[in-house]
């Protein structure tokens, strides 16, 4: 069979050749054909809904099985009452909130829809895609689309073009070439025949983002565990093994420092790695593709199939994963892995707590870390150890050498603090670029150092905790504050210096509004003695250590 590519990107301006394509694509529907459309989740493989024939051969090019259910696609809710039945008005109250969008709903089916896309079962998923080019593709076909994702049935899906031709030319009439997927993952589906309503399988639509619609709502077992033996599914993705690469895959769950060094225990020839991208260096000389930053789930998710496709072409035989938290839309990307691996997941335990403390000069840091030591920590602070390099790392006397000139260096060596000073200060594009040099050095060697500990306990104080991206290191950031009377007198009398200069100390750093807002909790100085105020931040940090604790073991943060 030759199929067809109908190109539909870059074609602004050209609405005549638009609408002849857009038909192009309709006529293979009502003939009876398969389509593979574009859709801001996945792309899928279309056939006319309400054509049995159509449909079975929806089966038959991805090689699906036949108890596993289908998603109709229309282009808005007023088509609801034309293929379903008894449609509560939380269908119509969903719809208003994330239709067009990657959200499908479970709702009671009507005769027109035929048992084959369910796959006998009195329910039908519909969605409301948000694809401009597919929507018109239903509107000029006049019949619902019926479409799993185009990917052949247990691979990982399609987010390109190119991806369906990989694994269906030949195999159907036509695909259609609508652009990369904004979304990435498939859509979210809720079951609304039932009280509360159920999720069924995570996807595009976090389930924060419908729990401030809904209210109550349930996650089914599925999301989480494969069904048991003998359990029909109700919706696509709860059943089978699905977007599953080549190579067996092993995910990592836990806090991503911890995962990304479980991953690099397991090293071994043949093995590749899914990361996230701060870990890439860890991976060096095995293939590694990167699923995004560790707080951008957006691009974790539009990378996902990508990451898990992109190891087919090669001699990789085991390919290891990092994975997010169930947070947002990570939930639907941890899923997405999970499955693609059995549900073969390490949960590596993570007993060691990280502390990133932060705050203006003068708050009482020093004493905090002093109190985090008499816990038995590990205290590192960021200034000292990056002094530290200096003198060990040429590597970080080469940059800045190299960005500000070897006169920021004394004949002997050491650093001519006042030279850099005067290059930078004063001149915020310089002092950036000072701080990115500073920042690529500092956090390797800070995460060698806590590896290194054998302690479960460790703290870091960095001015720049937020703008370095330590916090990233860290399971709860604490701002310590004090007001600033008190502040400006312990410097005076720490530094020797008078009063004047050090309100301008004071007055030149961000101000304790700034780190409250950034930190997940505020450490309060109104100690009148050093000694007074690392006993009160010893109880502080006790009490803090063990509320971290039973978050991890209730799966928070």
């Amino acid at each position: 069979m030759e199929t067809k590519f109908i190109d539909l990107t870059n074609i602004k301006g050209q609405q005549r050749i638009v609408e002849e394509k857009i038909q192009t694509a309709a006529d293979i529907i009502r003939s009876g054909g398969l389509l593979a459309v574009p859709t801001e989740t996945v792309y899928g493989l279309g056939a006319n809904a309400l054509d049995e024939e159509a449909v079975h051969r929806i089966f038959e090019a991805k090689g699906r099985p036949q108890d596993n259910p289908l998603i109709i696609h229309v282009p808005s809710a007023q088509w609801l009452p034309r293929f379903c039945v008894d449609v509560p008005p939380l269908a119509y109250t969903l719809a208003r909130n994330f239709w067009p969008g990657p959200l499908t709903m479970i709702l009671k089916r009507s005769p027109a829809i035929p048992a084959a896309v369910t796959a006998g079962l009195d329910t039908v998923g519909v969605r409301c895609p948000a694809h401009t080019v597919t929507q018109a593709i239903i509107r000029y076909a006049g019949v619902p689309i019926a479409a799993p994702s185009a990917n052949l049935s247990g691979r990982p899906s399609c987010t390109s073009a190119a991806d369906v031709a990989a694994d269906m030319d030949g195999r159907i009439e036509g695909i259609v070439d609508g652009g990369l997927c904004t979304v990435g993952v498939e859509s979210t589906i809720v079951d609304l025949t039932v009280s509360p309503p159920r999720m069924l399988r995570p996807g595009g639509l976090p389930l924060e983002d419908l729990q401030r619609v809904l209210g109550e709502i349930e996650v089914d077992k599925a999301v989480s565990a494969p069904l048991e033996e003998g359990e029909k599914p109700k919706a696509p993705g709860m059943k089978y093994r699905h977007y599953a690469p080549k190579a067996a895959v092993t995910v990592f769950t836990g806090n991503p420092r911890r995962t990304a060094q479980a991953v690099v225990q397991r090293l071994k020839p043949g093995v590749g790695v899914i990361c996230f991208d701060e870990f890439e260096s860890l991976f060096q000389g095995y293939e590694t593709h990167l699923l995004g930053p560790v707080d951008d789930k957006e691009i974790q998710a539009q990378r996902v199939f990508d990451a898990l496709r992109a190891f087919d072409t090669g001699n990789v035989t085991e390919i290891l994963a990092q994975c997010p938290d169930n947070r947002g839309l990570g939930l639907a990307i941890g899923n997405r892995l999970k499955k693609a691996a059995g549900f073969n997941v390490v949960d590596v335990e993570d007993e060691r707590i990280i502390l990133g403390l932060t705050g203006g000069t003068g708050a009482g840091k020093t004493s905090a870390l002093k109190a985090v030591e008499d816990l038995g920590g590990l205290a590192l602070d960021c200034d000292a150890v990056y002094y530290e390099l200096l003198n060990t790392d040429t590597g970080l006397r080469d940059a800045i050498a190299g960005a500000f000139g070897s006169q920021v260096f004394n004949p002997n060596g050491a650093l001519n603090r006042k030279a850099l000073g005067e290059l930078v200060f004063g001149d915020n594009d310089r002092l950036d670029q000072l701080n990115d040099i500073v920042f690529r050095f500092l956090r390797p060697e800070l995460e060698r150092r806590i590896a290194a500990f054998q302690g479960k306990l460790c703290a870091l104080d960095a001015i720049n905790l937020f703008e370095s991206g330590i916090d990233k290191l860290c399971d709860c950031t604490v701002a310590v504050t004090s007001p600033i009377e008190m502040r400006v007198r312990r410097i005076m009398e720490r530094d020797g210096i008078d009063e004047k200069y050090a309100r301008l100390r004071v007055s030149a750093q961000q101000q304790d509004d700034y780190f409250r807002e950034k930190c997940d909790r505020e450490l309060s100085n109104t100690a009148e003695t050093p000694k007074a105020f690392r006993e009160a931040a010893k109880e502080f940090f006790i009490r803090l250590i063990e509320q971290i604790k039973e978050d991890k073991a209730n799966g928070r943060k």
